[in-house]
């Protein structure tokens, strides 16, 4: 099963939480469902220079009325916020004409290690494509960038026109351990399109960012089964 679904689908409420944070009625549900689309479409193009990995939008009701709050988590957060923070003032207004359920509040957060995340590595990966580097090669810079900030094991994968043969094939490379079937093990997935001259080509990458989750609970029944043993 861990081969077939998306392994951050997979994991949500065991080892990741969900991207959108929030609870709807059936009324409100189609329009907050249609918003945070909205937003996402709004914003990417938008941040696409600060390198996006991923929108978490929250909604909560007060006495005053609901509020919506976004975090983008970016590669490149300087970028938008620059020097007198035009650019995100400006974000700010256009998110305002897009969220009509709440008053909507953004914050840039700056991805901690971009090497340890997967839709980060996926786009770099699609822009070196795209300037037509050597998928083989990049594929391999990629695994060493993530080999190098402490990834457990990491797998890359590209589909399509493959520098341009007629014959579309797949070719990919692993490295470490990647186990995804183990669901509390913290593994992060991405999936991203590099559109070249010759045809769009798919990229995917996982990054198995540690196992100590499982460790710690495998350790943890065997400290219960000790207590056990020694009650008896």
């Amino acid at each position: 099963m861990g081969q077939k679904v998306n392994a951050n689908g997979l994991r949500v409420g065991i080892s990741r939480g969900w991207e959108a944070n929030w609870f709807a009625s059936k009324k409100d549900y189609a329009t907050f469902l249609g918003e945070d689309i909205a937003i996402r479409r709004y914003l990417e193009p938008l941040l696409k220079e600060a390198v996006v990995s991923h929108i978490d939008i929250a909604r909560s009701k007060k006495d005053k009325g609901a509020s919506v709050i976004i975090n983008a988590f970016v590669a490149r957060p300087g970028i938008v916020l620059g020097q007198d923070n035009a650019k995100i003032i400006a974000i700010r207004n256009g998110l305002k004409k897009v969220v009509k359920s709440g008053v909507p509040t953004i914050n840039i957060v700056e991805v901690k290690n971009p090497d340890l995340d997967a839709t980060l590595i996926a786009k770099y990966i699609a822009s070196e494509i795209e300037n037509r580097q050597s998928f083989r090669s990049t594929q391999k810079k990629a695994i060493q960038r993530m080999r190098k900030a402490g990834a457990v094991g990491c797998r890359t994968q590209c589909q399509g026109r493959l520098a341009g043969a007629e014959i579309a094939r797949r070719e990919g490379y692993k490295v470490g351990v990647v186990p995804l079937e183990t669901l509390r093990a913290d593994i992060d997935f991405a999936a991203v399109t590099a559109n070249t001259a010759y045809g769009d080509i798919g990229i995917k990458v996982w990054i198995c960012r540690s196992t100590k989750k499982v460790d710690a609970e495998e350790k943890k029944e065997g400290e219960q089964e000790n207590v056990a043993a020694k009650a008896r």
